[in-house]
């Protein structure tokens, strides 16, 4: 009976645990719906403004802007984009595993050397490399809470302003990019300096296009350039929040399946335990009756 009753209360608690994790699929569902519709909104914006900046490649080399100027790395920053909150899966942990990867793979030096700095855009990253001692600038975990353009922008300004100080030599931008609910591919880019045309991402076409600039080419692309840098980031973040949903609604429908699975088998043990119990109660009520018959 101790048994039984143990089981009973095994499968009630798995039970409570579906519910909860089908309850949370359906929150993460709704928010990824928002989350895909916003980045769905801003791509076609961003690859035509990096479009254009790389048909302007040749008018920027002649630039004044600093956030064009290559120099050797030997301060880097790398700007890691991951989420607040677990129960998502590798989702965080894939974007970590790749920025140690990045780091390992072509900063060792600067890492040895203590120049190596973080950026983390969520708690999950933010905590991960403070308790390992990394070098970590700021925190922007607020910025989920009203993720709008103005606020990642904030975090682009500050990464841009230290870069134009030669506070950092070159940022690289690791993140989650979307492409369906159960898919998303990590991503590495080049934040700054701006990368030219022939290091953009293959989705982007470049052609010969002899643009009129008015009022002049000085001061379009000096307003184009930071432009750009942010809407990257800003881009790259809601790639991360919109991945972030569908890793967290993909792992939520997988945890229910299993709770599932759980249930039937704890009922099928119930079962053969509940069995096993009546026919030893049956076969003691036998025994006795002969015994007293005898």
């Amino acid at each position: 009976m101790a048994n039984l009753k143990e089981v009973r209360i095994r499968i009630s608690s798995v039970q409570s645990t579906q519910q909860i994790t089908k309850a949370m699929k359906m929150v993460s569902a709704a928010k990824l719906k928002r989350a895909t519709n916003a980045i769905v909104q801003l791509r076609p914006y961003a690859t035509k403004l990096k479009e254009i900046l790389g048909n302007l490649s040749a008018s920027l080399e002649g630039s004044s802007s600093p956030y064009i100027q290559e120099r050797e790395p030997n301060k880097v920053l790398v700007v890691v984009v991951s989420s607040n909150r677990g129960l998502a899966g590798a989702f965080n942990m894939n974007v970590i595993k790749a920025t140690n990867n990045l780091i390992a793979e072509k900063y060792s030096e600067q890492l040895k050397n203590g120049n190596v700095s973080i950026v983390a855009v969520g708690k999950k990253a933010q905590d991960f490399y403070e308790k390992r001692n990394y070098n970590v600038i700021g925190n922007n975990s607020e910025v989920y809470m009203a993720l709008n353009f103005d606020n990642v922008s904030k975090i682009t300004d500050s990464i841009m302003a230290g870069f134009a100080k030669g506070e950092f030599d070159k940022v690289e931008l690791v993140y989650n990019r979307f492409k369906n609910a159960a898919v998303q591919i990590l991503t590495t880019e080049q934040l700054l300096p701006l990368p030219k045309a022939e290091a953009t991402s293959a989705d982007v076409k470049t052609t010969n296009i002899d643009y009129i600039l008015e009022p002049n080419q000085e001061e379009i692309v000096t307003q184009l350039i930071p432009k750009s840098i942010k809407i990257q980031l800003y881009k790259a973040v809601l790639d991360s929040h919109a991945s972030e949903h569908g890793a967290r609604m993909t792992s939520m429908d997988k945890a229910t399946e299993n709770a599932g699975d759980l249930i039937k088998a704890l009922k099928l043990a119930y079962n053969q335990a509940r069995q096993a119990a009546i026919t030893t109660e049956l076969t003691e009520i036998v025994s006795g009756a002969a015994a007293l018959n005898g």
